[in-house]
């Protein structure tokens, strides 16, 4: 990694990045660059536009260091600029918000379903990475980051009962999706076995 800082902790590691130390800034950026890359993934439409979320919200990260108020994790705040960033790069682009008229939406589905979904590893990102931005955006929000719907509201301009319309529409999406995926590996191991 960085040398003297590879091993330091958080509070040497913000002096550090904030006398403006190229190795301190180096040690941050690979503390957390593969996991913010990840929140970054999430949001955007393909890698390109990922990697460039990652590099614009290292920018705010380093700029904005000095607000750091160490009431919770440099982790946590770190997110959190990833998570806005990236809202901001999809409104700029104007790929965020897929409108669906309140009719369209399914009704809600126990929360137990979408909590598998988080946990249950690739296929379920897969499927999350194939929603519509916007829905995409709402779920990453909701079920990964823990925003309620009317703070997803604020963040994104759009009313509260609009972003838990969208949630429950991409709910269904997901799990009609799993289940499809889960016929057609069922179907393929019956056409194997015969």
């Amino acid at each position: 990694m960085s040398g003297k800082y590879d091993q330091a902790d958080e509070a040497t590691l913000i002096k550090g990045c904030l006398r403006q130390r190229p190795a301190a800034q180096k040690a941050l950026y690979e503390r957390f660059s593969a996991l913010m890359m990840g929140v970054c993934y999430r949001y955007a439409r393909n890698r390109a536009d990922a990697e460039d979320i990652l590099q614009e919200g290292f920018i705010k990260v380093f700029r904005h260091l000095s607000q750091f108020r160490e009431q919770g994790s440099l982790e946590g705040w770190v997110r959190r600029i990833m998570v806005t960033t990236a809202i901001n790069f999809l409104n700029r682009n104007k790929v965020l918000m897929q409108t669906i008229r309140l009719e369209d939406a399914v009704p809600e589905l126990p929360d137990d379903e979408l909590t598998e979904a988080h946990t249950a590893g690739n296929d379920w990102m897969e499927i999350l990475r194939g929603l519509p931005v916007g829905y995409r955006t709402i779920v990453n929000l909701y079920a990964i980051e823990g925003y309620s719907h009317k703070e997803i509201g604020a963040m994104l301009g759009i009313a509260e009962s609009t972003s838990r319309s969208q949630y429950a529409r991409a709910r269904g999406l997901l799990i009609s999706t799993k289940n499809k995926r889960l016929e057609q590996r069922n179907a393929g191991q019956l056409k194997d076995d015969a």
